[in-house]
């Protein structure tokens, strides 16, 4: 049986790569990798393979390898590379090479072991920004599309100009480049399709913990109060039982206040809203760049469009405009085991129906009738004005942890 190594390559090909490892590459009778990768190495004298389609296929094709076998991959494989996939899958042992994140930490001179990592590399750029806000150092790994300039404009959008940008142009090459940005210089700059991101906070930015006070929200005028108001939000969104990756769903959105709580909790989750007001659709949006917060939002009444989000871990229902049944229907369906379904009812008719249909579906209810007071100066005196109460329905299927 022969042996099989997965050894990383900087840009600079095999300038920096250990003897040692040279001399298991001339020594190999395989050897795997991109097309870039194979370039690096044109005195191979052994059979090459480049890895062109799914890893799927590339494992089935080394699992019965019988010759000593090196596969290349770029810098740290174990760093959002193939490494982890292959390791999981064959016996390989795996030897990094410095990683473009430690490059670019390094070019700067800052120290990163207290920084966020994130890829968009092949990825959508959506939940991006509840995913940075607040963050001190964030590596961004990126690809053509997802470009420094298509990052920028998307962090201006929601206001995130208290980072600077550095950005490491095929680090380790011969065509190296690192340069500092302002968010609006990088927007306007075109880059080597190789590079990173660095996002340095160099100010403070807002901070909005959980329960954010109805007043700071975009709302209706002038009938302000379609929003769930701050006591009645802090206690749906503890009872929706949120991790840092789940996946939410709002129903009824209206203004987007659940939902901009709900992303800031489950910041490596994703959270789906639907409204049927359009007017309400655009201050939601308002108020979603104000709180830097990005979801998918769409315009419908449910459970129309429902089939356009991921199955859920959590469900607040804000309002069934009168599709309580069929509504359910859907949310019992998709929703995922543990999940948690959440209702607010403001009448004793949603109530009892909202109950009653639960029940019939298998979920074991529990219910929270919240009459909260805020209190209000008179004169040099302290008086208090009721909010309309609440019934918060808080649902898990029969079974469920």
């Amino acid at each position: 049986m022969g042996t099989m190594k997965l050894i990383g390559v900087g840009a600079d090909g095999q300038a920096s790569l250990p003897e040692l490892y040279r001399r298991w590459i001339d020594e190999s009778e395989l050897l795997v990798g991109g097309a870039r990768q194979l370039a690096m190495f044109p005195e191979y004298e052994g059979e090459t393979m480049v890895i062109r389609r799914g890893l799927a296929e590339l494992v089935e094709r080394l699992r019965h390898e019988t010759r000593n076998t090196v596969v290349l991959a770029s810098g740290d494989p174990l760093f959002y590379g193939i490494g982890s996939y292959l390791a999981g899958k064959l016996p390989i042992e795996v030897y990094p090479a410095v990683s473009s994140v430690q490059w670019a930490f390094a070019k700067m001179g800052e120290s990163w072991q207290d920084a966020a990592f994130i890829s968009v590399h092949g990825r959508s750029l959506t939940g991006l920004a509840q995913r940075i806000d607040g963050r001190r150092k964030v590596a961004i790994l990126t690809d053509e599309t997802n470009s420094p300039a298509a990052i920028a404009r998307y962090l201006l959008e929601y206001g995130m100009t208290e980072y600077e940008a550095f950005v490491g142009e095929e680090l380790g090459g011969p065509n190296e480049r690192c340069r500092f940005f302002k968010l609006e210089e990088m927007a306007e700059t075109e880059f080597f399709p190789l590079n990173i991101v660095i996002l340095r906070q160099t100010a403070p930015g807002p901070v909005w913990p959980l329960g954010i006070d109805d007043d700071e929200f975009f709302q209706r005028k002038p009938d302000k109060g379609l929003i769930t108001k701050k006591e009645i939000r802090v206690l749906s969104v503890s009872a929706l039982r949120l991790r840092l990756d789940s996946v939410v769903w709002d129903i009824g959105t209206c203004t987007g206040s659940v939902a901009i709580e709900a992303a800031k909790i489950a910041r490596d989750g994703a959270v789906f809203a639907i409204e049927k007001n359009e007017y309400d659709l655009e201050i939601c949006r308002q108020n979603l760049r104000k709180f830097r917060v990005d979801i998918t939002l769409v315009h419908g009444r449910a459970p129309d469009r429902l089939d356009e989000f991921a199955d859920p871990d959590a469900i607040f229902i804000g309002g069934t405009s009168g599709a309580m049944a069929p509504l359910l229907d859907v949310c019992a369906k998709r929703l995922k085991k543990n999940g948690r379904i959440v209702i607010n009812a403001a009448t004793v008719e949603t109530l009892a129906e909202a109950g009653r249909e639960l029940r019939e579906r298998g979920f074991h209810v529990d219910i929270t009738l919240a009459q909260v007071s805020r209190s209000k100066p008179i004169l040099e005196l302290t008086r208090f004005e009721a909010l309309n109460p609440v019934y918060i329905l808080a649902a898990k299927r029969e079974g469920d942890e």
